[in-house]
């Protein structure tokens, strides 16, 4: 549905649905739970760490006060997931041999290397083949692999993906890459980038990152969760290094930059003439970290089975002992905000007199920052059937500083949730805008995606770029995301996050009362992969 379809059909529905009444939303209690969440006294909050439990246990006491029920397995507040942490754990290299001679960089030089996901020690040496962005998708035009043979290889590859329209099917193929190269029996993988990829993530910004430790999930049978088993060692190399590593090849670096540049290009890969050996010692870790659940039962027996859910991750970054000053990033916005968000929008359905329909879950995150590992995990295992949950509404880092006037709901073209949220933004009188962003394709970033690769209808839920947006989010973007201002000295418009629960107090009543669930669009993507046998609704309806 077009954007200019669906606000028409919202339009006739507004003057079909009678307003029913609604809460009053506290800029002082947010304010408060911000205030609390986001103090130097949590210590940032990091997944697996003592800010990050007190945080947890604040977000229960406000849920207990509120008279929500605990939405666990176990029935209490808190379905705690184990995480495996790995780290360095000494220097590591890479080697590179060939036509340019051998030469050898150390971690968080020329290369980053990444902790391995089971081998404590590493020493990999193996032949090198280029697969160009590495994507094995014929559907998508995309057959990378094609006259390749990287059994027992290393296998060079672009990241991201190609130049051209946003594609978020694309872009989900290519979180899936190493899966596809162990596929093809690759044993290592060598990431390099394109001017383009370059551009928007510099060298020195993955360097300030290179030596934070990586976690995955573990199952509840005590196995950690691997992407892809077969890949043994993942590095990624500085453009100097990349030159290197093409010495000699069919091309060099610079020619395969060269081919990858306009839009549309997708550069075939070749075997290159150099051999690389990559060491490293992993230390691993077990420790384990809370999602808190909470539950509101709905009104309606026959629909009380179903529940929407509204999601926000109260995990952050820690503190960084090597920084200098300020070294606690206390996640203010990012996303004690959203947390608090919700917490606002569970006490206006606590105290409405008549339930919604369909019962409610509210879901406080750990381990997104360490790719989304807690809602992943919580949707492998979730406290109820997968099948019974019919919509999931994700509340992370809205931007409290501005009076927003529109909206933007990642992933509403995809499901009978867009209508939804542009009904409800109307009402308010908001305006659901387009994705301000495309290239970024922020739908497949944040926590809600792990239950859209269930089949679930989600969206992530943002403030937009009019009525002064566009200039705050690029100033919070480059001053503050990921960094320790991103605090309470930020000039935070209590009265918009007010504003902002009532919005997802609104999409969420919509979701819990329809006669309906969400539904996903005839012949998207995401839905004819993740949930081929649902029933699915023409786009245009």
């Amino acid at each position: 549905m077009t954007h200019s379809l669906r606000a028409a059909v919202v339009g006739a529905a507004l003057l079909a649905a009678p307003l029913a009444a609604e809460p009053v939303f506290s800029p002082v209690r947010i304010k408060a739970d911000v205030t609390f969440l986001a103090d130097d006294l949590l210590e940032g909050r990091e997944t697996g760490t003592r800010g990050h439990e007190l945080a947890a246990k604040y977000v229960a006491a406000q849920f207990t006060v509120a008279g929500l029920l605990p939405g666990a397995k176990d029935g209490s507040w808190f379905q705690r997931v184990t995480f495996q942490e790995r780290r360095l754990d000494g220097p590591a290299a890479v080697t590179i041999s060939g036509a340019a001679g051998k030469q050898r960089w150390l971690n968080t030089t020329e290369v980053i290397v990444a902790p391995a996901d089971s081998d404590a020690a590493t020493d990999l040496d193996a032949g090198v083949v280029f697969v160009g962005y590495g994507l094995d998708v014929p559907a998508k035009g995309f057959d990378d692999y094609a006259g390749l043979d990287v059994r027992g290889k290393i296998v060079a590859v672009l990241s991201g993906i190609p130049m051209g329209p946003p594609d978020e099917a694309l872009a989900h193929l290519a979180t899936e890459k190493a899966k596809m190269a162990a596929a093809h029996g690759a044993i290592g993988i060598v990431n390099v980038a394109s001017r383009e990829y370059r551009k928007r993530r510099p060298w020195d910004k993955l360097l300030a990152y290179a030596n934070v430790p990586k976690m995955t999930w573990v199952a509840t049978d005590g196995t950690p969760h691997v992407d892809a088993p077969g890949i043994r060692a993942s590095v990624s190399l500085g453009d100097a290094a990349a030159a290197v590593l093409f010495a000699g090849a069919l091309k060099s670096f610079d020619a395969v930059r060269d081919e990858a540049a306009p839009v549309g290009a997708h550069p075939k890969g070749f075997a290159l003439a150099t051999r690389v050996r990559i060491e490293a010692h992993t230390a691993f870790r077990t420790l384990t970290s809370p999602e808190v659940v909470a539950m509101l039962p709905g009104s309606d027996p026959k629909l009380r089975h179903e529940y929407v859910v509204l999601m926000g991750h109260v995990d952050h970054l820690g503190i960084r002992p090597e920084m200098k000053g300020d070294n606690i990033f206390n996640g203010a916005l990012d996303n004690a905000a959203g947390v608090a968000v919700m917490l606002e929008v569970a006490r206006a359905f606590a105290a409405d007199p008549v339930k919604p329909r369909r019962s409610l879950m509210f879901v406080a995150n750990t381990g997104e920052e360490k790719g989304l590992l807690g809602a992943e995990a919580f949707a492998n295992d979730p406290s109820v059937p997968i099948g019974d949950i019919a919509a999931v509404v994700d509340l992370d880092e809205p931007l409290l500083l501005y009076d927003f006037t529109d909206i933007n709901a990642f992933g509403d073209l995809h499901s009978t949730m867009g209508p939804v949220v542009a009904r409800a933004a109307a009402r308010i009188g908001v305006k659901l805008s387009p994705d301000p962003q495309p290239e970024e394709t922020v739908f497949v970033r944040s926590d809600h995606y792990t239950f859209v690769k269930r089949g679930v209808p989600a969206i992530l839920l943002s403030t937009g770029y009019a009525n002064g947006g566009t200039a705050a989010w690029a100033d919070y973007e480059a001053r503050h995301y990921h960094q320790p201002s991103d605090d309470l000295a930020q000039k935070i418009d209590w009265a918009a996050g007010a504003k902002y629960a009532r919005v997802n107090y609104l999409i969420a009543r919509d979701l819990g009362n329809a006669a309906e669930r969400p539904r996903w669009y005839a012949g998207d993507y995401f839905g004819e992969t993740f949930a081929p046998a649902a029933p699915k609704v023409p786009r245009s309806r």
